[in-house]
């Protein structure tokens, strides 16, 4: 893969950065792309500028407005609460986020030449979205494949990780406190270590201090 092109699915959050810079080494070329669907937390659009600018890779941000209009939610909805329910979704799942970004990153790789789409989606620690799991990608990359009639070929890195192991990857490419200090992940749009409050920022911070912990007991 050394001598190919890669499209990264990207947001600026934690696992996609992380999923940046894994793509970095592995492949030759690099593009980002970032959806913008008025999302709540629109600073992550900010961020994914800021970080694709600091490391050098081509940026593209293309309008999804659609998709908020089209599917009310608590990341699209200032009024619609924050909340996981038993036996319910989370108020934060976007129906077909997932489905959409992965077709659109799939137009635009076939439109610059590249073969490889990059994800950061996980099913270890995927919070429940169906649009997480592996069976969902791998059905995509299938379709988006006879769609276009080419191979392409969709990269999960952390599919089967969870968030202490991914913390290690980032550590292992030698960017946890880049991940740690510039990345978005807060549902409330704080960045680095976040509000603290959200489900995400708690699923960020017990994995860091999971592998914090593991990296200190293995250094002793």
């Amino acid at each position: 893969m050394k001598n190919e092109k890669a499209v990264v699915v990207f947001s600026g959050g934690q696992d996609s950065t992380t999923c940046l810079f894994w793509a970095l080494k592995q492949f030759k070329e690099v593009i980002a792309v970032t959806f913008n669907y008025n999302q709540r937390h629109s600073l992550e659009i900010d961020v994914a500028k800021s970080i694709t600018n600091e490391l050098g890779v081509e940026h593209h941000v293309l309008d999804m407005s659609l998709l908020n209009q089209l599917a009310p939610n608590a990341l699209t909805r200032e009024e619609i609460a924050i909340e996981q329910k038993d036996g319910e979704l989370p108020s934060t799942f976007v129906p077909g986020r997932n489905l959409l970004f992965l077709s659109f990153a799939t137009i635009l790789a076939n439109q610059i030449g590249a073969r490889h789409i990059v994800t950061g989606v996980c099913e270890t620690d995927f919070s429940g979205y169906p649009d997480c799991r592996d069976a969902f990608v791998k059905s995509c990359n299938v379709t988006l494949n006879l769609a276009l009639d080419k191979p392409f070929v969709i990269h999960t890195p952390l599919m089967w990780i969870n968030k202490a192991e991914t913390w290690k990857l980032a550590d292992d490419l030698g960017v946890l406190d880049y991940i740690r200090e510039k990345t978005l992940t807060c549902y409330n749009g704080i960045i680095a270590e976040g509000c603290g409050e959200c489900p995400a920022c708690e699923l960020r911070k017990r994995g860091l201090d999971d592998y914090l912990l593991e990296k200190g007991a293995t250094a002793q």
